[in-house]
């Protein structure tokens, strides 16, 4: 379980962008809600002391309870759903409430899942393109995908999806049956698109419908894109430098109530807001340059599975940050994902803390050290 590296081997680079990163964080988060300032600075501390344990501990020895893994993540999803555990909040139930401490399976999930998919996918790398392990592997996560949309967290949902066609491509899944799943997947989704836009459809729930047309057409849905248009506005009236943290102005997106949830999931739009067009250039370099590490990691990693691990813990911060933003500058319909090491949220931060600890340990063991 635990052995010996060489330090030269170690990422403090990584490291060093999750530590400035998550303080930056903490920093904007304490400006937005002075309450969770201190929350947030206890999961700062956890997930650290988790990512160093974690590090240094054998992830080939941790796959081989990949099921368990599985399993376990099942559980806690189910949990949320058909338990008196389960904790709502935003007209959805994606939380656990377990001994007075609440968390969000589904973020936990999402690693879990990568460590699973990185130990199937290693272990049938000669047979990823038949047609039973492409099957099986698309029930494997077609069981999670499903728990997570029952929340309802549809957003979770495609950003895990997406993760999971990352890691199957980069398990050596064939280019001809990429361009025959699009062949097949373009058309279709035109299809759900144009059926989508009809009324009265019942594909997607009414209130998923009303965030499209909101973001589609704000001025004829003002109340739905209120949130989305002072976020916007807020991120310009920053300008360059920003009006500078625990600012006092009347008008901020933070002073004023204009936007809800702006510790979490419109938390640029107070980064904006308050740091500036350079505080924004300094978060989207950071997430960039940790997705990064990851994949170059998963470049060297000494095995598959240790590529799949980096690699899906690079995508998962990068695509999930990329919504985050969009979602903050008009560029996607509204949808509640937090930033990574930015937003509010212990559960999102300590997962993403454990992620990366099992990516530097994927580093330590590199092909030129066996």
């Amino acid at each position: 379980m635990l052995r010996q590296y060489k330090l030269s081997n170690y990422n403090f680079r990584l490291i060093l962008w999750v530590v400035v990163l998550s303080i930056l964080g903490i920093l904007v988060v304490g400006s937005a809600e002075s309450d969770y300032m201190s929350r947030q600075i206890f999961g700062l501390v956890l997930g650290l002391i988790l990512m160093i344990v974690l590090s240094l501990m054998d992830y080939t020895w941790i796959l081989n309870f990949n099921w368990l893994i599985y399993l376990g993540a099942i559980v806690l999803l189910l949990l949320v759903i058909v338990s008196s555990l389960g904790s709502s909040g935003g007209g959805a139930t994606r939380w656990l409430t377990i001994g007075g401490f609440r968390f969000q399976p589904s973020d936990i999930a999402k690693i879990m899942l990568i460590l699973f998919f990185a130990r199937f996918f290693e272990d049938r790398e000669e047979k990823i393109n038949t047609a039973r392990t492409i099957l099986t592997s698309m029930v494997l996560i077609g069981i999670p995908l499903f728990l997570i949309l029952r929340e309802p967290d549809l957003s979770t949902t495609v950003v895990l999806a997406l993760v999971f066609c990352a890691l199957i491509f980069t398990a050596g899944l064939s280019y001809k049956i990429i361009f025959s799943i699009l062949v097949v997947c373009i058309p279709v989704g035109v299809i759900f698109i144009s059926l989508i836009m009809q009324p009265d459809q019942t594909i997607i729930q009414e209130y998923q419908m009303t965030r499209i047309y909101a973001w589609l057409y704000p001025d004829e849905y003002p109340s739905d894109s209120m949130q989305q248009q002072n976020s916007i506005k807020a991120i310009a009236s920053g300008q360059l430098y920003g009006k500078g943290l625990d600012n006092d102005d009347v008008e901020s997106v933070k002073n004023g109530g204009f936007v809800s949830q702006d510790q979490t999931d419109f938390i640029f739009a107070v980064a904006g807001e308050e740091l500036g067009f350079i505080g924004c250039c300094i978060i989207v370099l950071l997430e960039f340059l940790i997705a990064l590490e990851c994949f170059l990691i998963g470049r060297r990693a000494k095995a598959l599975s240790g590529t799949l691990i980096a690699c899906g813990v690079g995508v998962l911060v990068a695509f999930q940050s990329f919504v985050n933003i969009a979602v903050a500058t008009g560029l996607l319909p509204n949808t509640g994902l937090t930033l990574p090491f930015v937003s509010y949220g212990l559960t999102s931060l300590v997962s993403f803390c454990i992620g990366i600890g099992f990516v530097l340990n994927v580093g330590l063991q590199t092909k030129r050290y066996q």
